[in-house]
């Protein structure tokens, strides 16, 4: 072992776990301090403002010059108290993550002093410069002027020293340049068609929100061991690595004790995500070694995008402080499970209602059915939309290897729903319903809630389940933004819902009554997307075929996927419901497919610099050292060594090989690194880096894992995956 890989394990093995400063009292008495919340705002503003804010909130009007000023300087005194000395405008370009810009408050008063000021201009809009964000053509390089607009549907917080503002980015030509700018009109195109479907039912429904809860799964390995592997440090995951004896197999990690230096750090992070009222309820370890899930209790999609974000940032600050580095990538380690972060989704009314979950009699379940029903008809008719929500580089790696949903999109329901939408496809008969029909119908209807007791169970394999009063997408990344996938399902589902109010709409008008036209058109519904439908095992190549004769698509890599946002449906669906414009949609395609060739790139890139100036020396050294042995037992005993040689020549021989297939894999990887880089598009790149390039990557992990198993521990560079995985 080399001294610095000596030095790294005496490091990790002398840590001691750090207990969090953590306040004696409840979670209830700093839950939310850091938060310029409802309860705040009451405090520190007059009637009027509030009242102004709270209308902006919940109606989406605009906020007056008078309102904003006084909202300025409330949210500025109650910063400082909180010690903040900066603000920025906290917002989603188009690279995934969160950006900001910290201004500090004071401003000169002309004496040598100053004063702390923050009015209603500055919270309202703030002017970053945009040319360095990705913009996939909106833009001119020279055309930089780009605004953040505040969203007070989304609070204010303190994080450190810097008042924190949500707010949305868009260019001078007002085109989206952020995924929550999207995210909001489809909320808003949602809540209108929602609630004009809820109409039926319940007049009192006058709005309608969905709601999003994630379930954030990650790794931790420890900082210095991070360190020491540079494709961790520069991709997220080990390009290569020999599996340890004791992975995941005896299933003992799931659910199992929490080792104690996770646990201070978990302790410290809920911590702060309780103080910045991120509601986190749920921590336990997942599958595989050193892997974890945090969830919180479910808020309004928007707010709660916001809290994910927020929480990816938290994590990796606190994991610092406790020694750790997070990993966020969906396939961090080969062979052993990798990390998603489902989005549990659901849409609930101004008035209390779950509208996905059954009620007690039949006309409350025919509501559920209404909205449960055009949901799987969305997905049916916008399925390959909803697969290139998710796709991406870390995804690739992850979907259907036997741990995460296929990238064929189906929707899980249960048997005893199946068996409901069975037999009202086939109850339904044309005409008018006698009586008798009503009353069968009514009464298979009201028996919904004791038929989904006993089908809550969740088909870890449907990228799309529903688990009793939910939908949970399943496949989408670890380190994704929900944002772009609940933009797609509030997206379509608000579609399909209008739809369908025109279709009942027409059949009312030509006679039939209300709750008669909900369920002809509900019947339609069921037959059109039954192959949506999928109860059976998604892992099986028996799933493949049978997907195939349903005519559903199998969009294996992101390059494929990513594809769809140029068909001319979808540009017509995105525009028609006003969520994005045609430029908008062209140019995250085109945003998408360059992150795709340029994280590959990355890969290849370091790969090749492992292989060259980490591994290759290691190898050689090995080669010099069973060398010297050969060549000192030859000499010591002449031709009688000739026997006790063999084992030496042959590891010789093996590691002289692995050499040579090293160095052709290197010279592989950089004659099709620049051919992809030559392709004429960005989309050629990333098709070229995908299916050719990758592939080649993986061969030269192979041959490096195959030398990490027989060089000698001492000479071997890196720390190996049973030091990575199983935190001290």
């Amino acid at each position: 072992m080399s001294l610095n890989r000596q030095q790294v394990m005496h490091d990790v093995l002398e840590r001691v776990p750090k207990l969090p400063t953590r306040p004696e009292n409840k979670i209830s008495a700093y839950y939310g301090e850091n938060v310029f919340n409802k309860f705040v705002m009451r405090s520190y503003l007059p009637d009027e403002a509030y009242k102004g804010i709270l209308k902006a909130m919940e109606d989406g009007t605009p906020v007056d010059r008078k309102v904003a000023d006084q909202t300025a300087t409330a949210m500025k005194e109650w910063a400082i108290s909180r010690g903040a000395t900066h603000y920025t405008h906290w917002f989603q370009p188009l690279t995934g993550s969160t950006a900001e810009k910290h201004d500090s408050f004071i401003a000169p008063t002309g004496d040598g002093r100053a004063i702390e000021k923050f009015d209603g201009s500055l919270l309202v809009q703030q002017e970053p410069d945009a040319s360095s964000f990705p913009n996939g053509g909106i833009r001119n390089t020279f055309e930089a002027r780009g605004y953040t607009l505040w969203d007070p549907t989304s609070p204010a917080f303190v994080m450190g020293e810097t008042l924190c503002i949500p707010t949305i980015f868009i260019s001078y030509t007002g085109f989206a340049l952020d995924n929550k700018t999207p995210l909001l009109k489809a909320l808003a195109a949602v809540d209108k068609a929602a609630t004009s479907v809820c109409q039926y039912f319940d007049k009192n429904i006058t709005k309608v929100n969905a709601s999003l809860g994630w379930e954030q799964e990650y790794f931790l390995v420890d900082k210095a061991l991070y360190a020491a592997r540079p494709d961790l440090a520069m991709t997220g995951r080990a390009l290569f690595g020999a599996q340890p004896a004791k992975g995941q197999q005896l299933d003992d990690h799931y659910f199992g004790s929490i080792p104690q230096r996770v646990s201070a750090f978990m302790k410290d992070f809920e911590l702060e995500a309780h103080k910045l009222g991120i509601p986190v309820t749920t921590r336990h370890n997942e599958v595989a070694p050193n892997q974890f899930e945090v969830a919180p209790v479910y808020e309004e999609a928007n707010l709660a995008n916001d809290h994910n974000l927020l929480l990816m940032e938290l994590l990796e600050i606190i994991a610092q402080k406790h020694d750790f580095r997070v990993l966020l990538h969906e396939k961090p380690f080969p062979g052993l499970n990798g990390s998603g972060k489902h989005n549990n989704w659901s849409l609930g009314t101004n008035t209390g209602v779950n509208l996905l979950k059954p009620g007690t009699n039949p006309k409350t379940n025919l509501r559920f059915l209404t909205f449960f029903v055009n949901t799987l008809a969305a997905l049916h008719t916008h399925a390959d939309i909803v697969r290139a929500s998710f796709a991406g580089v870390g995804n690739d790696h992850r979907l259907g290897a036997n741990e995460a949903p296929p990238a064929i999109i189906s929707a899980f329901i249960g048997s005893q729903l199946s068996e409901l939408l069975d037999g009202l496809e086939k109850h339904i008969k044309a005409g008018k319903l006698t009586p008798a029909d009503k009353t069968a119908l009514k009464l298979e209807i009201g028996r919904i809630p004791e038929a989904l007791l006993d089908n809550t169970d969740r088909n870890r394999t449907s990228p799309f389940a529903f688990t009793g009063n939910k939908f949970e997408l399943r496949a989408v990344g670890s380190s994704a933004n929900c944002a772009v996938p609940m933009t797609v399902l509030n997206t379509i589902v608000a579609e399909q819902l209008g739809l369908f109010k025109k279709s009942v709409d027409a059949r009312i008008k030509k006679g039939d009554g209300k709750d008669e036209a909900i369920l002809k058109e509900l019947q339609a519904l069921i037959k059109q997307s039954k192959a949506i439908r999928f109860e059976g095992n998604g892992y099986g190549d028996e799933w493949v075929k049978e997907a195939k004769k349903r005519g559903l698509s199998n969009m294996r890599t992101s390059p494929e996927a990513l594809g769809v946002w140029g068909r001319k449906e979808v540009v017509s669906l995105f525009e028609d419901l006003k969520v994005l414009k045609p430029e908008e949609l062209a140019a995250r395609r085109e945003i998408e497919y360059e992150k795709y060739m340029m994280k590959r790139q990355i890969e290849a890139t370091i790969a090749c610099d492992l292989a060259q100036n980490t591994i290759l020396p290691a190898a050689i050294n090995y080669q010099n050292f069973l060398l010297e042995n050969i060549m000192g037992i030859e000499e010591t005993f002449g031709k009688k060594g000739s026997k006790m040689i063999r084992p030496q020549k042959d590891l010789l021989e093996k590691t002289s090989t692995l050499v040579n297939d090293l160095y052709t894999s290197m010279g592989k990887i950089s004659n099709e690194m620049d051919k992809a880089n030559s392709a004429s598009s960005h989309q050629k790149q990333a098709e070229a880096y995908g299916k050719i390039v990758t592939p080649l990557i993986e061969e030269l992990g192979v041959s490096c894992t195959v030398l990490e198993g027989i060089i000698d521990n001492e000479l071997w560079p890196l720390p190996k995956f049973t030091e990575l995985l199983f935190t001290r």
